[in-house]
């Protein structure tokens, strides 16, 4: 039956995938290693990206965006991880950024600020983690104090992707200290408000090329129509968001185990010992036929979760967090294997499958650590 389409992807979602590969190998893998080597935000990927509508997808056309659903969202992050884990941030982290404002913000504030992200004039940045709030993210002491007309935030923010190359950030803070989860506020903050600043780039082991810093924020006064939502509701907009979110680090995670079993099966076929290719030893092709099995679960259980995320399922806090564990589990152990599969060559900066597995590796922990997303997946199992 060749008109049986249930669980094929739409044609226009693999029209989406072709697009961005051929942006992203002819314009974004080119940059990848030299990003990796000097930690600097490769911009002329993100112009790539921009020229192409692939910089901020999601972003709805009534303000000015590409409107792709969650699914094809996913799959631009995964094509852009592919070629490159650390412009993959690019889409996923404007998505990030910008989702609570596409949850919960006024019709104004988003008019406002969703707008110039579709127009590629900034990019949105997601300030949650602090230095002593990390999985526990409601014992934030970042504060937001009424002032007239204005709110003043003081406090710091850590681990904070893109920043001080993103114009704008979702700032989560105290406004009732009495009240923690439900005491906290979320606030559209500027990169040129007074009292903005930023640490020095971190030292990292993976995705050099977007900047993590701290955010520093010094009595920094803004206007009271830029909270978004209503006062207090800024910690639950914050897990609504990461239910949604958690799913495009699952795509990002299946795009850097795709682009080092690609790698690998190249090199295999193509490397001689003993009289023969590599690819013809049993035992190599057994850790192939793995590597591939685990990477197409996850992704079938990744695109599962985008379609409940488009749909807003009852069930997506249960699916973004199974997506996001397991495909970060898979991208690990197959960015490994890969390694394995070069051996010598595998664990040098000659080749890219080296980049890939410490790429790789922070997809376990951000956006919640895997250990967090079981306890999550547990919750949601022993409620139902």
């Amino acid at each position: 039956m060749t008109d049986f389409d249930v669980y094929r992807l739409p044609e226009d979602h693999e029209t989406i995938r072709a697009a961005v590969r051929e942006v992203c190998d002819a314009r974004v893998a080119p940059n990848a290693a030299e990003a990796d080597e000097t930690g600097e935000f490769p911009k002329a990927s993100y112009d790539a990206l921009r020229s192409s509508d692939f910089h901020a997808p999601h972003i709805p056309v009534e303000y000015g965006g590409a409107g792709a659903d969650a699914l094809a969202t996913a799959i631009v992050i995964e094509e852009v991880a592919r070629a490159c884990a650390s412009s993959s941030l690019i889409p996923a982290v404007n998505k990030l950024g910008s989702l609570p404002l596409i949850l919960s913000a006024s019709e104004e504030l988003k008019q406002k600020y969703l707008s110039k992200v579709a127009a590629g004039e900034g990019m949105f940045s997601y300030c949650l983690s602090e230095p002593e709030a990390g999985s526990d993210a409601a014992s934030m002491t970042t504060r937001a104090v009424r002032d007239g007309d204005f709110w003043v935030l003081n406090g710091v923010k850590r681990w904070i992707t893109n920043a001080g190359v993103s114009e704008f950030y979702t700032v989560f803070a105290v406004t009732d200290p009495t009240a923690r989860s439900r005491g906290i506020s979320a606030f559209v903050v500027e990169k040129s408000d007074p009292g903005v600043s930023f640490g020095a780039p971190e030292k990292k082991l993976g995705i050099k090329g977007s900047p993590t810093r701290e955010v520093y924020f010094d009595n920094v006064r803004i206007p009271a129509d830029r909270m978004i939502g209503a006062e207090g509701t800024g910690f639950a907009t914050a897990m609504k968001t990461l239910d949604h979110t958690r799913v495009t680090i699952a795509a990002q995670a299946i795009g850097i185990a795709q682009g080092a079993l690609d790698f690998a099966l190249a090199y295999a076929k193509d490397r001689k010992q003993f009289g023969k290719s590599i690819a013809e030893f049993q035992g190599l092709q057994f850790m192939l036929a793995d590597m591939g099995m685990k990477l197409e679960a996850a992704r079938q259980l990744t695109y599962a979760a985008a379609g409940k995320s488009e749909r807003g399922d009852a069930d997506l806090t249960y699916f973004g967090a199974a997506a996001k564990c397991f495909a970060s589990d898979v991208a690990m152990e197959i960015t490994t294997d890969a390694v394995q599969i070069l051996g010598g060559y595998g664990y040098t900066r000659d080749y890219p499958v080296e980049r890939m597995m410490r790429d790789a590796k922070i997809t376990q922990i951000y956006e919640g650590t895997n250990q967090v997303q079981r306890i999550v997946m547990a919750r949601q199992l022993l409620k139902d």
